[in-house]
């Protein structure tokens, strides 16, 4: 599956005519589409950065996607407090990276009923990613993906560890694999977060390889304008030519492809 969009809501057209072009790449390649998009960023590394539009606003954008597309939604959520308002729109809550350990949010969001991403912290080994799992099951909830994102390595730096994802698919869920938050440079330039972009496509192609079950691509169309991480999400223009490359690979290592 591929899981798409810019990284947070900026207005209604930009959000809507993205979500078109994307669901018109993947309907090419017959790729189940979900779309991503924040109503908030909450996790910034200036205080100055753009966070939202507003909640509601926000989901209200998603909400109209939603309804004129006919496309899953998936979205970030920071507290308790706002799964119910999220979980009314979208089909799949996610578990920023730097709360995957946050009981309370684990349990608030496993009890709306919801899919839950859970997003590998960059500071989690791949094994340990069954607790916060078990928190979500504990509500009786197993509808469960787990995604990596990359791994703290040293100051200003990620990496991915194939090995990570054949852990965590041994967990029992669904892995996805975060090609651009991956190349972040996590307050790499002092007053952002930096980024890699001319590492999404191979680090796409050797975690498609390993065999994961989606692929995670923040994509805008004009990277360097973007409210957020507009030093890694990939260019827009470029999507189509990422998944031509990638959808070969996973039809070989899942034994679907046909000569």
């Amino acid at each position: 599956m591929l899981i798409a969009g810019p990284c947070v809501v900026e207005g209604r057209e930009i959000t809507i005519r993205t979500a078109q072009r994307i669901q018109r790449i993947a309907k090419k390649y017959n790729v189940p589409f979900i779309f991503k998009s924040s109503y908030k960023k909450a996790n910034r590394t200036s205080g100055k950065s753009f966070s939202t539009l507003g909640i509601d606003e926000a989901l209200a954008i998603l909400s109209e996607v939603k309804q004129e597309l006919g496309v899953p939604i998936l979205t970030d959520i920071h507290t308790e407090a706002e799964v119910a308002a999220a979980a009314e729109v979208v089909d799949i809550l996610q578990i920023p990276a730097f709360l995957c350990r946050q009981t309370e949010l684990l349990l608030a969001a496993g009890r709306s009923g919801k899919v839950i991403n859970i997003k590998k912290g960059q500071f989690m080994a791949p094994e340990d990613m069954r607790h916060p799992a078990h928190k979500v099951e504990m509500t009786g909830n197993k509808k469960i993906m787990l995604t990596e994102r990359g791994a703290t390595f040293g100051y200003h730096n990620l990496v991915v560890d194939m090995r990570s994802l054949v852990v965590m698919r041994e967990l029992g869920y669904p892995i996805i694999l975060d090609a651009t938050h991956s190349v972040q440079l996590p307050g790499g330039t002092k007053k952002e977060t930096g980024g890699q972009p001319e590492f999404i496509f191979p680090i796409a192609r050797a975690g498609v390889a390993v065999g994961i079950d989606g692929l995670f691509i923040e994509t805008h169309p004009h990277p360097k304008r973007a409210l957020s991480d507009s030093a890694s999400q990939l260019k827009l223009d470029f999507l189509d030519a990422l998944l031509n490359q990638v959808i070969p690979i996973d039809k070989i290592v899942k034994g679907k492809f046909v000569r």
